[in-house]
């Protein structure tokens, strides 16, 4: 059955197959643990383990502080549940909380580079749960608990805070509070309102619910101007039923027993209960410019458009990503998590989170960059009604947020590291963000804001099916299958995938009726070498990749995905032969190397076996403007077995040659070489070299041969743990990506939102 996707940055449908294939293939699961030290010879084994380790173990027991130098301590969250509150489904028990703890901890990476490990406690028993988690402090820099039922969440978190001196953070209470309070924060402020004297209803006594209201308060709403509700209506001083001791903190002097009653003249509604909790009525009877966070998911207590229909003065938040204003609990937890963690905080204390909400709002009120613009179509957010919270693609957010919570921790006494310069700090956290993970969101949000027709030649292969599935779902655009219609449909259908719902077309080449116009195009560029109309008939009805090819070629699909099925070369042949090269540009194979958030282009890794000095130079100049395509600033290094000339070797003398190439056509960005892998991307190893004219390392490494640049992605890839896009094909006329043979179909998909978005 379909599934819809309320938490990424567009309403996206998938099916359980989907889902299942996702977390089974390659390596089962989404975590893996990779080492952050060599262990290649018998004296890396011996400085890992015994005996050097004996070193730091001594260290470690003379100072236990020391941990955070030595080991990994200081970067690592649990994330730890018993399954008794999965999501919205309920007791599933710990087993079943698996993958959702597993997902936790990759936004933990993803967001802030934190590192995680996911726990899952098989018990139901409060004390026994708090007595499995209080002994794992020397293990973690920090606990984040999730999918806990209430009111077990709240005895949990604040005992295992008392036992342990490490952060606990239960994020399903605080997370949504923090990202609320932020909105509210700017609500306020555009309202004219002063925190102090609003009067806020509360419908929802859950975990979220309480966690809400007490942050509120500690922000300065007074705690009788403060209502809170649950199913059996208001809680009010004296009330017996349904009652505890968290609800009861929170119960207020006052005769209103019904939400109704308790909304009439308030100024904000908080829900974080159940759809359509909060009627037109209801609304009606608030105080002017209504402020409402309807947060239950997936569907909220009140639509913004049901609520603008009655209220056009209200401002409107929920939890959904098809809507202004999202209440999006990773805009905190992992930033939270990362200010804590890098000064060493012993709790998380309503300071830090008040301080992470006053910096989400004050994020909001900035202008906004053009990564965050891609993401709204076009209409660049401005601070207002309809932008009063961050989205979790800002590139700021892992700059200011961690900042302001190690700020608020050094502040409040809490810090066991202060830092000392905070600016300094801020750079560092900027580093740490995932480059390419940006790059492909901001790809992806440009070809929304222009969707394109694109043909997958390969259109009877599961996985571009798939591929061609995900890319309609994601708004990107028309998806155009080439093969037999039956084929596809019985493989679409045993996948799950429903073509005619989702809106994928069909064509089987051998009975288009365009098949003579397109032999007779090919016919046109291939005459004058040897080819015979009916051999450009046969090929058009046979091959596919033709057949494509002309498709772009002339106008009838927009950009092309091939590969899957053949090799690299075999596949430019064909291209080649029905689409010229751009004016002006060259065509190369251009590959992205992602470690360790660390991002280099490497060129020419697909056309060119041995460039010569002219064609190096084109090769530079072709990279560097694929790179300000994507975003980053160019700085080229020329690389080869020789550094500035030592030692000297012919190959040396063409790469030599083409920097002088490059010298004379007074290029717009950064170039240096010849100069070893080694140097390009280690700054320390550079300094050796005063006169390099690089202000920093290399992000285009132009190799000087084709087999050169091949064998070291695929082994950065193979060995090194690196994650390859590509090679991307730049320099055709017509946008045409080629994918590895085998390719999964996230890396069709991928290769497809880059053909639609066009690198060259």
């Amino acid at each position: 059955m379909p599934t819809t996707d309320k938490s990424a940055s567009n309403t996206i449908s998938f099916t359980d197959q989907d889902a299942l294939q996702f977390h089974q293939e390659g390596k089962p699961g989404k975590l893996e643990i990779t080492p952050t030290k060599p262990m290649a010879t018998q004296r890396d084994l011996s400085l890992a383990y015994s005996p050097g380790v004996a070193v730091p173990v001594k260290a470690i027991a003379a100072d236990p502080s020391k941990a955070f130098d030595y080991t990994a301590r200081g970067n690592m969250v649990a994330v730890i549940s018993n399954g008794s509150a999965i999501l919205g489904l309920g007791n599933l028990g710990a087993l079943a909380s698996k993958p959702v703890m597993e997902g936790k901890a990759v936004l933990f990476k993803r967001f802030a580079d934190v590192d995680s490990i996911d726990l899952e406690v098989d018990t139901l028993d409060v004390e026994e749960f708090i007595n499995s988690v209080r002994y794992l402090g020397p293990s973690f820099g920090g606990i984040n608990l999730e999918d806990i039922k209430a009111p077990d969440c709240f005895i949990i978190e604040q005992r295992l805070r008392e036992l342990m001196d490490i952060p606990v953070f239960h994020d399903d209470q605080h997370g949504t509070a923090i990202i609320a309070a932020a909105g509210l924060i700017n609500a306020v402020h555009l309202t004219g309102r002063d925190i102090s004297e609003v009067k806020v209803v509360c419908n929802g006594a859950g975990a979220a619910g309480i966690a809400c209201i007490e942050l509120i308060k500690a922000m300065g709403v007074p705690h009788q101007n403060v209502t809170l509700c649950d199913t059996k209506g208001v809680i009010y001083k004296g009330r017996l039923e349904g009652m505890n001791q968290w609800k009861s903190a929170h119960a207020i002097e006052t005769d209103t027993r019904t939400l109704y009653d308790a909304l009439k003249g308030a100024d904000v509604f908080l829900g974080v209960s159940v759809k359509g909790a909060l009627t037109a009525d209801m609304l009606r009877a608030m105080a002017p410019n209504p402020i409402i966070f309807a947060m239950a998911n997936p569907d909220p207590e009140i639509t913004p458009e049901e609520a603008h229909a009655v209220r056009d003065d209200a401002i409107v938040a929920t939890g959904r990503s098809d809507y202004p204003n999202q209440v999006n609990n990773v805009l905190g937890f992992p930033y939270i998590f990362r200010g804590a963690l890098d000064v060493h905080a012993t709790t998380i204390n309503d300071e830090m989170k008040i301080a992470c909400a006053q910096a989400l709002a004050e994020l909001a009120r900035e202008d906004v960059p053009d990564e965050v613009a891609a993401a709204y179509r076009g209409a660049r957010p401005k601070f207002g009604p309809e932008y009063i919270i961050p989205v979790p693609f800002d590139p700021r957010l892992i700059s200011r947020i961690p900042a302001a919570v190690a700020q608020a921790a050094i502040d409040s006494g809490v810090a066991k590291r202060p830092i000392v310069d905070m600016e300094a700090y801020k750079a560092q956290l900027q580093s740490r963000r995932d480059p390419m993970a940006g790059t492909l969101q901001r790809l992806v949000s440009k070809v929304r804001q222009n969707p394109k027709r694109i043909v997958f030649a390969e259109g009877e292969e599961t996985p571009v099916i798939r591929a061609a599935a995900n890319y309609v779902s994601q708004g990107l655009g028309e998806a155009i299958l080439i093969g037999r219609e039956e084929e596809i449909r019985e493989n679409a259908s045993a996948a799950g995938i429903d073509i005619n719902r989702i809106g994928i077309t069909i064509e089987n080449a051998r009975i288009s009726n365009r098949s003579n116009d397109y032999a007779n195009y090919l016919y046109a560029r291939l005459q004058r070498q040897g080819f015979l109309l009916r051999d450009c008939q046969r090929l058009v009805n046979s091959d596919r990749n033709y057949w494509s090819s002309i498709m772009v070629a002339r106008g009838d699909a927009d950009c092309m995905v091939t590969g899957l099925t053949r090799n690299y070369s075999v596949a430019l042949d064909t291209i080649k032969a029905c689409i010229d090269t751009k004016p002006g540009h060259r065509v190369i194979g251009l590959s992205l190397v992602i470690n360790r958030g660390r991002t280099v282009l490497v060129a020419d890794t697909a056309v060119h076996e041995m460039p010569t000095s002219e064609e190096l130079a084109d090769i530079a100049e072709e990279a560097a403007h694929v790179a300000r395509r994507l975003g980053y600033e160019p700085r080229v290094a020329m690389l080869a077995y020789s550094t500035f000339g030592h030692p000297k070797g012919e190959r040396s003398e063409r790469l030599m040659e083409a920097v002088k190439i490059l010298d004379r056509r007074r290029v717009d960005f950064e170039y240096e070489g010849e100069m070893g892998a080694d140097v390009a991307l280690n700054m320390d190893k550079m300094a050796n070299y005063p006169f390099c004219r690089l202000t920093g390392p290399a992000n285009v490494l132009v190799m000087p041969a084709f087999h050169s640049a091949s064998i070291a992605v695929n082994m950065m890839q193979e060995l090194g743990g690196s994650t390859v896009i590509g090679p991307l094909l730049v320099g055709l006329d017509r946008a045409v990506q080629i994918v590895p043979m085998g390719a999964k179909d996230n890396d069709i998909f991928n290769m497809a939102a880059i053909a639609a978005y066009n690198v060259t």
